[in-house]
């Protein structure tokens, strides 16, 4: 992203950076007005702050206006952020792969590239990724938490609808391909669901628009119900492995191991 403040904001963070990415709201592709950047990312804590008794800051948090802009920041040690990607965690995935890039390195593509799927037959002796079938619980649970958010609310609001679609459709998209996308207006041109645009439109128009009526609401629970079961499906049949490969771990430990003893390389 081409946004100065951005990047004056990440030179200024405690730890060498990894990567840092925008997610959320303006990931999503419904960004109103009055969104705040969440900037996500992965740091390198120094030697000593790792072979001590105790670590700290293996995880920096940071949450409020800078240079006048509304910032939500959260930046995990890459010992962590690694061993969250182990895991069936969509959250550090769509940092990692997110395109609004604020800064990046060398060691950032290479980690990509390892945690990317591998199409079968392709790169013999390659790490095979790790997106995994059980992904699909993380999009699951994190549907059915918006879902019952929009459901409880009075009046109705769009933000959380938007959600559960934006999650349900990304975790069939995943399911399927292999691949992360998180854009919601990027995902409907494949799923062509007729009600997203107006939906983003609501929620771009600002607080005034962004409420439903209840008459729409048994609409949206007869598709909501009818993703989960497109993306049940989807985990049903899906190609992905049960669990990363070996090769992938290996190669994880050995960026880790690198990254820690002799530091980033051509960081912009």
């Amino acid at each position: 992203m081409n946004e100065p403040r951005l990047h004056r904001i990440v030179a200024a963070q405690p730890y060498p950076l990894l990567f840092a990415t925008i997610s959320g709201a303006h990931l999503y592709g419904f960004p109103s007005p009055d969104s705040d950047f969440d900037l996500r990312g992965a740091h390198v804590l120094p030697l000593e702050k790792v072979v001590g008794l105790d670590m700290h800051d293996e995880t920096v948090e940071d949450s409020r206006i800078i240079e006048g802009l509304e910032m939500d920041i959260v930046s995990h040690d890459v010992r962590k952020f690694f061993g969250l990607l182990m895991k069936k965690n969509g959250y550090v995935l769509e940092q990692l792969f997110s395109p609004l890039i604020v800064h990046t390195t060398p060691e950032h593509a290479e980690l990509r590239e390892i945690c990317r799927t591998k199409r079968a037959g392709a790169e013999t002796g390659a790490a095979g990724g790790v997106i995994t079938r059980h992904h699909s619980h993380h999009y699951f649970g994190f549907a059915e938490t918006q879902w019952k958010l929009f459901d409880k609310e009075r009046p109705r609001r769009v933000k959380p609808l938007l959600y559960v679609y934006r999650v349900l459709l990304t975790g069939i998209h995943l399911m399927r391909a292999g691949e992360v996308e998180a854009n919601l207006v990027t995902l409907n041109g494949e799923f062509r669901l007729p009600y997203i645009a107006e939906l983003v439109a609501r929620k771009l128009g600002g607080p005034e628009k962004s409420t439903l009526e209840d008459a729409d609401v048994a609409v949206h629970e007869r598709e909501y119900q009818r993703l989960r079961g497109e993306l049940q499906v989807a985990h049903d049949v899906s190609h992905l492995p049960e669990l990363p490969d070996d090769r992938t771990r290996a190669a994880l430990n050995d960026l880790l191991v690198r990254v820690r003893t002799t530091g980033l390389t051509n960081t912009r």
